[in-house]
């Protein structure tokens, strides 16, 4: 599933879909930025961690959970746009801030015999999935090791520290030049998109994502980007929550055509600023 960013009654909607189409016979995986810029983050936490709590859900960390924990951490006051102060002002604000930083930054798999990453931004063209892994592993351990650990990391300059690298890169990156020097703007030429540099690689492995709502939905071989910018509607296209659904045994289930996406419309304008 893509972005949700607190627009909790699209999540609803197509939760319930799911229920009626397979029962309790699904798993959830989302991509991460389940929190921020829509009108109800902590209704759309509260449903996420039900089903995660029930065995039935996986996510990654996006930079819009970041957020939320540097305002929480204080290394930054709350932004005009920021839309998950109710979070931090719950009687649970300290089990939701630790329950948010024990979440991955990778989650992998496979359908069928393809292996797969799910990241909620990017991978770095040359990483196997193996080195993705261990590279997320390490970040992921030191966040969950204290608070102040936590901190630290998340006050960390990406050039200053290869961890702070990995997590910045992994949640917010959307170009990457020919020198392997990346960036969270989009790019200014196509060819310096991540994902173009990461499948001239040929790597063996398939990518979902997220995080890049002004692409909309990306569907090219090895690659699943979900984020159709829900929370952006209005801004010259229409907004929607997809969810991508590959049968599990598909032989080749991140090749195209694909025409396995469910697409729930965006009920309102909840945001005024532009998509990124």
């Amino acid at each position: 599933m893509g972005d949700v960013q607190g627009c909790a009654d699209e999540l609803d909607e197509l939760v319930e879909r799911a229920a009626r189409a397979f029962g309790e016979a699904f798993e959830l995986w989302l991509v991460g930025d389940v929190v921020n810029r829509g009108p109800a983050s902590r209704r759309a936490l509260e449903r996420v961690r039900a089903l995660a709590d029930a065995g039935r859900a996986r996510l990654v960390l996006g930079n819009h959970e970041l957020s939320l924990l540097r305002v929480a951490f204080g290394q930054r006051p709350p932004a005009p746009d920021d839309t998950f102060q109710e979070l931090l002002e719950a009687g649970e604000r300290e089990r939701w801030i630790d329950w948010i930083r024990a979440w991955p930054l990778v989650e992998s798999g496979r359908l069928g015999a393809q292996r797969f990453a799910m990241v909620h931004a990017a991978v770095a063209p040359g990483w196997s999935l193996a080195e993705l892994e261990a590279r997320a592993r390490r970040v992921e351990a030191r966040l969950r090791r204290s608070r102040d650990e936590a901190a630290r990391l998340l006050a960390s300059e990406p050039e200053a520290d290869d961890d702070a690298d990995v997590l910045a890169r992994v949640t917010r990156c959307r170009s990457v030049d020919a020198k392997g020097r990346w960036s969270s703007r989009p790019p200014a030429r196509p060819e310096d998109a991540w994902h173009r540099r990461w499948a001239a690689e040929r790597q063996d492995y398939g990518v979902v994502y997220g995080h890049w709502a002004l692409q909309g939905l990306h569907v090219a071989d090895g690659l699943r980007g979900l984020d159709s910018g829900c929370v952006y509607h209005g801004f010259g296209r229409d907004g929607f929550l997809t969810a991508w659904l590959p049968p599990p045994q598909a032989r080749e289930p991140f090749g195209v055509p694909d025409p396995h996406f469910w697409q729930i419309p965006a009920r309102g304008r909840y945001w005024r600023g532009g998509p990124e």
